[in-house]
């Protein structure tokens, strides 16, 4: 998958939520490095797209996901760069907790693990819709300032 501002901004969103959920000293420090590296990454990427280094159309890779919408309704994803970055963030945190009962799915009650499989669908299906609003988003300010 190509880097955009959407992707490279999930990555930053995973690292920290594996800071949050670890004690480990080496995995700390690995981590450390990752989000500096993705920080630079994302300063990389914005001072670029601006300046017309990357290409409009290169500033968006739609995820283009192919599901059933009927029962895997999704939250509407919008706003401001801003408020989409926060609605990942957010969301990759459901996605993360979602994943954790799925780690123990053998202990889930029968008649609720069809509910978790279509809760874990639907958060991942939001978190490629965050990723291509913030895309879109950020694509539309580009185009905006190159007139």
């Amino acid at each position: 998958m190509a880097e955009t501002l959407g992707t490279l901004g999930d990555k930053l969103t995973t690292v920290k939520l594996k800071q949050w959920h670890t004690d480990d000293k080496d995995r700390l420090e690995s981590l450390a490095h990752q989000e500096k590296q993705l920080q630079s990454e994302i300063d990389e990427f914005i001072t670029d797209a601006v300046s017309g280094k990357i290409p409009v159309e290169k500033l968006t890779f739609a995820a283009n996901k192919v599901y059933k919408k009927e029962g895997n309704e999704t939250a509407k994803i919008s706003g401001s760069l801003g408020e989409i970055f926060a609605m990942l963030a957010e969301v990759n945190c459901k996605l993360w907790h979602v994943q954790e009962t799925v780690y123990d799915f053998e202990k889930i009650p029968v008649e609720e693990k069809d509910n978790v499989i279509r809760e874990l669908a639907v958060v991942n299906l939001e978190r490629n819709q965050c990723i291509d609003e913030l895309d879109k988003a950020f694509r539309s300010i580009v185009k905006s300032l190159h007139g």
